[in-house]
């Protein structure tokens, strides 16, 4: 028994794949006491986090669009490209909110967004720090931002983040001042 465990730990390390199809295999049979378990439930953990770090990750392109929509747009064609992000990334937390609806309570929770927004406002100091937004950044910032030039907790809702569409606002805003 100890031999087969151990052979299956180095497994894990040589061949995952087969190491998958080895454990599949013990526990199909019920021979739950050569299941190499400390692997095995590891694994389970990362499975369950990799889904878990996808919708932040989504959602942070959200709010870093949305940001940089609402604070930085400085003309009508500005911003397509951040309009498609968003709706592409609130595609696929549809989807990943579809195989796994518990997720979309863990999205919820403040701690959720507040590390979504974390991630977003990194990626909007490095945005800034590209050559074609170096204009930008003094225009806004005086030099190129740091993390502390955003807001510390995340100033979006949830609900914000998946249904919030600040160009339909400007659509609606531009229509009423054209009417007679």
């Amino acid at each position: 028994m100890e031999l087969k465990t151990k052979s299956l730990k180095e497994l894990y390390e040589k061949d995952f794949y087969l190491w998958v199809l080895e454990n599949l295999k013990l526990l199909k049979n019920k021979e739950f006491e050569f299941v190499d378990w400390e692997n095995l439930l590891e694994e389970i953990e990362d499975m369950a986090r990799r889904h878990f770090e996808s919708v932040i990750s989504y959602m942070a392109v959200i709010m870093e669009h949305l940001y940089k929509w609402e604070k930085f747009r400085e003309n009508e064609y500005m911003g397509i490209n951040w309009k498609k992000g968003i709706n592409t990334a609130r595609m696929k937390i549809a989807d990943l909110f579809d195989d796994n609806p518990s997720l979309r309570r863990v999205a919820q929770e403040k701690e959720s967004l507040n590390k979504a927004w974390k991630r977003a406002v990194r990626r909007l100091v490095l945005w800034f720090d590209e050559d074609e937004n170096k204009d930008l950044a003094k225009r806004y910032f005086g030099r190129p931002p740091t993390e502390e030039d955003f807001p510390k907790e995340c100033p979006y809702t949830f609900e914000q983040v998946m249904e919030y569409k600040p160009w339909r606002e400007e659509m609606r805003e531009s229509t009423e001042t054209s009417q007679p």
